[in-house]
């Protein structure tokens, strides 16, 4: 494109003023769309779809980051089954692709294991709490605590340790029970092992046992 010559207005300089040497200087002629298109077409062009994906992944890797940051947090306090970390992770309203990701990650190196936890709870449990059989699976339930393993935790449970601890437990309680009369502490023992667990026929052997032994243990019925 070809642009018309233009014409400067003469120039009146002050007396004493000298015009400067050499031609007049035209002035800055504007680029040609054709210049300024060849000049745009060495730039890459992005588009809405390259935006978008951007965006997306960015929220995806910060998404990501919460959720480790949030299930690490959580497991330095105290070991965790699988669901209850999937229950902290739905209460920070993060994406269900996001929540499995992360669980998925912290099985895989080994963080979440529900057969590792539900055998160290059993232990636990019968020694530190007394519990019984039933009383051990409440607990590994209330743990949400897969199926497979709770019922594989309680094959762990021998019966016959199971009613040595009820013996203990019954004889210890039925000391405290001296002042009453024999039916009275028959079902003040028998409610005290009912509620930890264990099972009809593990109790009456345990109360006939604590009671058996009340003469050895100086524990005087009326």
């Amino acid at each position: 494109m070809t642009y018309p010559e233009e014409r400067l207005a003469p120039v009146t300089y002050l007396p004493g003023a000298r015009p400067p040497e050499g031609p007049p200087v035209a002035p800055a002629q504007p680029r040609s769309a054709e210049f300024r298109t060849a000049e745009s077409d060495h730039d890459e062009p992005v588009s809405l779809r390259d935006v978008v994906a951007d965006a997306v992944e960015r929220d995806t890797e910060r998404a990501r980051k919460r959720a480790e940051n949030v299930a690490l947090h959580a497991l330095t306090r105290r070991g965790m089954s699988r669901r209850e970390v999937e229950r902290t992770l739905r209460a920070r309203e993060l994406d269900e692709e996001t929540i499995e990701a992360e669980l998925e990650r912290l099985e895989g190196v080994g963080l979440i294991d529900d057969t590792a936890l539900a055998q160290d709870l059993v232990g636990r449990l019968q020694e530190r709490k007394g519990l019984g059989r039933q009383g051990v699976a409440a607990e590994l339930t209330r743990r949400l605590l897969s199926p497979a393993a709770i019922e594989y935790a309680l094959e762990l449970v021998e019966s016959s340790d199971e009613l040595a601890r009820a013996k203990e437990l019954a004889e210890a309680r039925a000391r405290q029970l001296r002042s009453y009369d024999r039916e009275t502490a028959v079902r003040r023992l028998s409610g005290y092992l009912a509620r930890r667990g264990y099972d009809g026929g593990t109790v009456r052997a345990a109360v006939a046992h604590a009671l058996s032994e009340r003469s050895a243990s100086s524990v005087r019925f009326r």
